[in-house]
């Protein structure tokens, strides 16, 4: 600490002792010429009080100076904020100085940083906003174009144009609802209705609603083993929306003759999770940490004919985090997938609640 100390007021002594040396030898000097008085005594007394004076005066000055000046061009440059330069007393030792800047450029470099990888995010977000839509769109208006240039008059024709333009709105929709959802996630605006219901049933409502589509590749929906219901404490609306949106990929990148298989198992304290696995294509691990970016696709071909908004996996992660639980991958390429997420598992008196609504339902 006294190191520190004498180190931080080096200038100061250094000057006082300059000027009360040089001082105390012009007085003598002048006593002696002028024939004064010359007591030793006077001589010490005087350059004790000069030092002192000249010390206490410097440090001061010097830093109020050195405050000003580096405020003003942090102020000029816009480089710090005001709360992060407070009133008070600077030292002077340009050493322990230069350490505060070299982190306050390190802060600011990290910061810049960031806000180029945003930069290119947004770049890149906004390219694939406007690929998604500028498909349907221009679909939309080739098949109306057409209609207007005479294919209006064959009812064949003009029938079977505007179920198609009908199937871009229809898309156009999809994807700007799915941007809307993810854009509410992402700043918080979505209010979960969080309520107790059986996890059980609603995957099983889940497997009803995409059974033709999965006999399409002869796909099997299944649980691992018989499950007696199970309550969760979540948003339902939105948590079908994940488990649908999880089934739905293991069907869209799932081999033909394959299997969907959802399994439930209890972790520490009051928490499950509910496993998505199938024998699909898999995920190269190199695309497994953009698994869930917005409009980020395995299939580098652009194929659309599956549609989609390319938000599905985005939006998953989003809802589950917004219930403050966890989602994980697992892929192996080649041999299949495996989503899962946590959930947390309803108190009794919830379940109590719930069967009641439920037998007041029918």
């Amino acid at each position: 600490m006294s190191r520190k100390l004498k180190k931080s007021y080096r200038f100061a002594l250094k000057s006082s002792l300059f000027i009360t040396i040089s001082s105390s030898i012009l007085v003598s000097l002048l006593l002696s010429l002028t024939g004064g008085v010359f007591d030793w005594w006077v001589i010490l007394g005087y350059a004790i009080a000069i030092f002192l004076l000249s010390f206490f005066f410097l440090q001061y000055r010097v830093e109020k100076f050195i405050y000003k000046r580096v405020k003003r061009i942090y102020d000029d440059v816009s480089l710090l904020e005001s709360t992060s330069f407070n009133e008070q007393p600077i030292t002077t030792d340009m050493s322990t100085l230069t350490k505060e800047i070299e982190k306050f450029a390190k802060d600011k470099k990290l910061q810049i940083e960031t806000l180029k990888v945003r930069e290119e995010y947004r770049k890149e977000f906004m390219g694939n906003v406007s690929h998604e839509l500028k498909t349907p769109l221009f679909t939309i208006q080739g098949y109306l174009l057409t209609l207007l240039d005479g294919a209006m008059d064959d009812k064949n024709i003009r029938k079977k144009y505007l179920q198609r333009a009908a199937k871009g709105v229809d898309r156009l929709i999809y994807i700007v609802k799915d941007l809307d959802m993810i854009s509410k996630l992402e700043v918080g605006n979505l209010i979960l209705e969080q309520e107790a219901f059986d996890i059980v049933e609603l995957i099983q409502s889940v497997f009803e609603l995409f059974e033709m589509k999965a006999n399409k590749k002869n796909i099997v929906l299944t649980f691992d083993i018989p499950y007696e219901p199970i309550y969760v404490y979540a948003d339902k609306e939105r948590i079908q929306q994940c488990v649908a949106n999880l089934v739905v990929n293991s069907i869209k990148y799932g081999k033909m003759d394959g299997t969907t298989e959802i399994s439930i198992e209890n972790l520490i304290k009051n928490k499950i999770i509910i496993r998505v696995t199938d024998n699909g294509e898999g995920i190269e691990q190199s695309n497994i940490r953009r698994l869930f970016e917005r409009f980020y696709r395995v299939d580098k071909s652009g194929n659309r004919k599956e549609g989609g908004s390319g938000l599905g996996l985005s939006i998953v992660k989003h809802i589950i985090e917004a219930h403050k639980e966890k989602i994980y991958v697992e892929s192996v390429f080649g041999v299949g997938s495996e989503f899962s997420f946590t959930l947390e598992k309803a108190a009794e008196d919830q379940i109590l609640e719930a069967e009641e609504m439920y037998d007041d339902e029918i």
